[in-house]
């Protein structure tokens, strides 16, 4: 937990800055400063040009910055970040003003904030309908100036855990992103100010000033021992520097929580107490889910998977399910790599259950995720799916069932994976299916290790799925796993057996075989199986009432499996021709 301690420090006068916000919108002698809304924006900007000039300023004006702030703090707010984004001196002062008083500073930063969380530019309008972007990088340039002051608002300790995770997102994407708009606006800034020639450096430094003015100061020291600040600014080491960041828990009274996710944001999410901030953070980064900038989007998954974490924030996340089984559906694998465990997170809660609507949606989300090219997708969407079964309510079981069912197969051919985590968690996997299916006659076999009875029985139960399962069979003749077109060459050639007199049996014997066909180095089991193949389309192909239900010029199959004179043998035959019975 970050604590923030401000005692002994000097403040403003708070008792006149309260007294200066029981009359709304009237000045210190009792006169208004605006007599309509819409007259804000020009009246923020006389102000400005007023601060600007050589003239002392009068003291009547600090005061109408704060009545007017008080009062309409997002005009006040948008309009000084469009009419001085580079803060300059003029504005700086206001700013300052606006920070002495605790009540109105407090109105203020939840606008800045909204501003920094959106890259690069922030859509906004005013009263005037000025709808003018404002920089992301000119609400931080204001953060800074309020850091510098001598004293610290206390409204910054309860905005302090949003602040820092908005501005490690600011480090983050300046370093991968910088359009020329923020480029031009950023070289305004140094030629003015004298700023770091990078925006990145310049938000890692305001990152700094955060921590010093949260008294965290063990954290910056471990920070500049370990050349901490230059690797925050690089995208490949940027994930160790947070890691120093999480590694100082036990150096100091506010030391921060280690966590092994390799993300700023979600490392430092992990420093923070979620009983006092977490609903803040849940609904900052809940927003960026739906962001169509990908870094944006996972950064705020990595977040979510670290607030699942949590107990409490986890049974709070459940009305985001909806979204990330969306998620599941992503093109981006890196995207559904972090969707996948902030739903196992939630999961691990014994209170959380899934509902009957859900079930469903979720295990049809995770089915195509089995045979994913990222074995980390495969093996996670495998015991997420488990967990489904485990968690889904008593209502939900029964339309769950068809998606079980449909699992058994794909689930019995990873069975056979080389990777033994995935073969591992598809056997489990399995095991809570063969046990929510009732099925006690396919939990014996699993738990004895035999596979070839375990496929005979799964067709002896459901014969009309035959030719269902064998075109899924076909689909993994392709697999890069010898293993596994080992055990679906198996299966094709006993689902082969239940297709007699199916309609549909020449069709699915045809695409089989021209599966089988494919294989440059075929197996023997392979040959065996093309062999049967042969002679039942054979058989189909000459009879009557095959050729009545289906066109011989559609299906006729080619039985020479090798060209003329190619005496190759297949991989693992004897040394005979195998001669099919």
């Amino acid at each position: 937990m970050i604590t923030m301690l401000t005692k002994g420090t000097a403040k403003p006068d708070t008792m006149l800055t309260q007294s200066l916000a029981s009359a709304p919108s009237m000045d210190f002698f009792g006169e208004r400063v605006v007599s309509r809304r819409d007259e804000v924006p020009a009246v923020v900007r006389k102000m400005h040009q007023s601060l600007s000039s050589n003239t002392p300023p009068d003291d009547r004006l600090f005061i109408n910055i704060l009545r007017l702030t008080d009062v309409y703090p997002a005009d006040v707010v948008f309009t000084l970040l469009r009419c001085a984004p580079l803060c300059d001196r003029a504005a700086a002062t206001m700013w300052k003003t606006i920070a002495s008083s605790g009540m109105t500073v407090e109105k203020v930063l939840p606008k800045l904030l909204r501003v920094m969380e959106d890259w690069p530019l922030h859509s906004t309008s005013t009263s005037d309908g000025d709808k003018t972007d404002v920089f992301a990088l000119a609400a931080t340039r204001v953060i800074w100036e309020i850091l510098r002051l001598p004293w610290c608002p206390e409204p910054l300790v309860k905005y302090s855990p949003p602040l820092l995770v908005h501005l490690l997102f600011q480090v983050f994407i300046s370093t991968k992103q910088m359009p020329e708009e923020v480029n031009a606006f950023w070289r305004g800034c140094r030629e003015k100010r004298g700023l770091p020639a990078n925006p990145n450096r310049f938000a890692g430094q305001t990152v700094k000033a955060l921590l010093r003015r949260l008294r965290c100061l063990h954290l910056v020291m471990a920070m500049e021992r370990k050349r901490g600040w230059d690797t925050l600014l690089n995208t490949d080491t940027h994930h160790y520097a947070v890691g120093l960041l999480a590694s100082a828990r036990g150096h100091g009274p506010e030391g921060l929580v280690t966590q092994g996710w390799p993300s700023r944001v979600a490392k430092v999410l992990d420093c923070l107490d979620m009983t006092d901030c977490g609903e803040s953070i849940l609904e900052i980064l809940s927003k960026h889910l739906q962001s169509e900038c990908k870094d944006r989007r996972r950064l705020a998954l990595r977040g979510l998977v670290v607030l699942s974490k949590d107990p409490m924030m986890a049974k709070r996340m459940c009305i985001l399910s909806e979204s990330l089984v969306e998620l599941l559906q992503d093109a981006d694998v890196e995207v559904v790599e972090m969707a996948l465990p902030m739903f196992m997170n939630m999961l691990q809660n014994k209170d959380i259950l899934i509902s009957r609507p859900t079930a469903p949606k979720l295990a049809e989300a995770l089915r195509p995720l089995f045979d994913s090219d990222n074995s980390h997708v495969q093996v996670l969407s495998i015991c997420l799916f488990r967990k489904v079964m485990e968690s889904v309510v008593a209502e939900g079981k029964k339309p769950l069932e068809r998606y079980v069912s449909q699992s058994l197969f794909p689930l019995f051919l990873h069975w056979h994976e080389e990777k033994q985590g995935l073969a591992e968690a598809s056997r489990e996997a399995l095991l809570r299916a063969a046990k929510f299916l009732k099925r006690r006659d396919l939990s014996q076999l699993l738990k004895t290790e035999q596979p070839l009875k375990f496929s005979e029985r799964l067709l002896e139960k459901d014969k009309r799925r035959a030719a269902e399962y064998l075109h899924q069979a076909l689909l993994y003749l392709e697999s890069p796993q010898e293993s596994v077109r080992e055990a679906a060459l198996k299966f094709i050639g006993i689902a082969g057996g239940y297709l007699r007199g199916q309609p549909e049996e020449l069709q699915v014997i045809y695409e089989a075989l021209q599966a089988m066909r494919k294989d440059n180095c075929p197996s023997y089991t392979s040959v065996m199986v093309q062999a049967l193949f042969d002679q039942r389309a054979l058989v189909l192909n000459s009879s009557s009432a095959s050729r009545q239900a289906v066109p011989l010029g559609k299906h006729q199959i080619p039985f020479n499996r090798r060209p003329p004179g190619d005496q190759r043998k297949p991989s693992g035959a004897p040394d005979t021709d195998p001669k099919p019975n």
